[in-house]
């Protein structure tokens, strides 16, 4: 199963209330076969601009991170069933890449920097890159002056 993670917006309600919401949220992940990996609350906050969901206009909302696994037919319906809740605010899905391996060994990790391989490979890329603090303003736009004061 692909990893998820939704982000979720809570309108501001007290913790009871939020704990049974989060409830909720939690037992449609589980009803569709998902599983939780982490729940992470981001706490309550004002947001960037006010928001209107579900007939009201918001200004504070408790934002939650759930890390979820599960099949990627059911995140569709998890969309649909949120959007219903009135007491998420906005909601947005990230599907998480799990695709990075990486091996470390022992001699790669005893060798000087200049040595290895990803070091190198950042000093190629430096070498192709334009120098932003060496670059000198050229007077050549077209103008038999400056026209800004010198």
């Amino acid at each position: 199963m692909p990893a998820y993670e939704f982000a979720l917006m809570l309108r501001a309600m007290p913790k009871p209330e939020l704990k049974t919401a989060l409830k909720r949220i939690s037992h449609a992940i589980f009803d569709r076969g998902g599983i939780i990996r982490n729940i992470e609350n981001l706490g309550f906050r004002s947001m960037p601009y006010k928001t209107s969901a579900h007939g009201l206009v918001h200004r504070e909302a408790n934002y939650v991170v759930f890390k979820v696994d599960t099949a990627a037919l059911s995140v569709t319906d998890l969309k649909e069933e949120y959007s219903r809740d009135v007491d998420i605010i906005r909601q947005r899905v990230f599907r998480v890449q799990d695709d990075f391996e990486h091996s470390c060994t022992l001699e790669e990790e005893l060798l000087p920097p200049a040595y290895r391989e990803e070091v190198q490979k950042m000093i190629e890329i430096g070498k192709t890159q334009v120098n932003r603090f060496t670059y000198k303003f050229k007077y050549n736009s077209g103008l038999d002056y400056y026209p800004f004061q010198k």
